[in-house]
């Protein structure tokens, strides 16, 4: 049989928000994904970091905190940790699942980065909230430092950084070797580590990148016949949340550009999803982008469910 390459994106949903939840929710994660390569597809699979960075961040702050000869982790070693570690419980639980079906396939996680321009717009304005709440002196020293902070009325401070768009994924050739030698791949964790190049060096930025935009880059890289990103709703839907919300069960490429700039789709939501299908369906208008949840997507791939976008 012929393998449909197929590059899946994973949002917070499938990972819970915390270690203890993560293992757990991987294992659903792994039967959702182990019944796409049952259906017949070559997978790709890239996730969302936002609880797991954080998370991260928090702790080797604190660390610093307690212990002050160690110093604060980046936020690019942050991304990195947050890649392997999530990438690790994906790739057991996944392999785990496909031998209990009979199906053996090496599963492999890629440390993965991707590019950014120094001079991005969203490095002015950042808005991706990180770390722990902080008190007003926390806050003026981390503001000293250069970095952004925004309060949380009643909650206290938190630093804020900027999600620039990926400009090149730096392993994509390693990530296409092992593809099409018929293995599963997981990269790009949490949007991938981003990176600026210095001098042919390559140096970590201070920022995230939206995980639904490389998810869109990737399929598209990679000529992949379908993109699947799976969310915590079933369907993309207009008029999502009000009395007229409507569920959509198939949108063209023009019809997704018209509604996303009438304002349909919430921007921190539905709408990064919707650019990733017009990212990739612009490069690769052969392929179909499919959104739904990780609960439906068995349903969906008998088109009972979700929302299919084409071309």
């Amino acid at each position: 049989m012929t393998m449909k390459k197929t590059v899946v994106s994973l949002g917070h949903n499938a990972l819970g928000h915390t270690t203890t939840e993560q293992r757990s929710a991987v294992k659903v994660t792994a039967r959702a994904l182990a019944d796409l390569v049952e259906a017949g597809c070559q997978l790709t699979i890239t996730h969302s970091n936002g609880p797991q960075i954080s998370m991260i961040h928090k702790a080797m702050t604190e660390l610093r905190r307690i212990y002050l000869d160690y110093t604060p982790a980046p936020m690019c070693v942050c991304s990195a940790m947050s890649q392997g570690y999530v990438g690790y419980d994906i790739q057991n639980s996944l392999k785990a699942e496909l031998l209990s079906r009979g199906i053996s396939k090496t599963v492999s996680t890629i440390l993965t980065q991707v590019t950014v321009d120094p001079y991005d717009e969203a490095f002015y304005e950042p808005t991706k909230l990180i770390g722990r709440h902080m008190s007003a002196d926390d806050a003026e020293i981390e503001i000293k430092k250069g970095n952004y902070v925004q309060e949380e009325p009643g909650k206290g401070f938190r630093r804020i950084i900027a999600a620039p768009k990926p400009i090149e994924i730096v392993e994509l050739e390693a990530i296409r070797t092992l593809a099409e030698a018929g293995q599963i791949v997981i990269a790009c964790g949490g949007g991938g580590i981003p990176v600026i190049e210095q001098q042919h060096a390559l140096k970590g930025a201070s920022a995230v990148i939206e995980k639904d935009a490389i998810a869109g880059k990737l399929a598209a890289d990679l000529n992949a016949g379908q993109l699947i990103i799976l969310t915590s709703v079933p369907n993309v839907y207009q008029s999502f949340g009000k009395e007229d919300q409507r569920a959509i069960s198939a949108l063209t490429l023009s019809e997704a550009k018209k509604m996303a700039a009438e304002g349909e789709f919430g921007e921190g939501t539905m709408l990064p999803k919707i650019e990733a299908a017009i990212t990739y369906l612009s490069v690769h208008p052969e392929g179909s982008v499919l959104i739904t949840s990780l609960e439906s997507v068995a349903d969906a791939l008998k088109g009972k469910a979700g929302t299919v976008i084409t071309a």
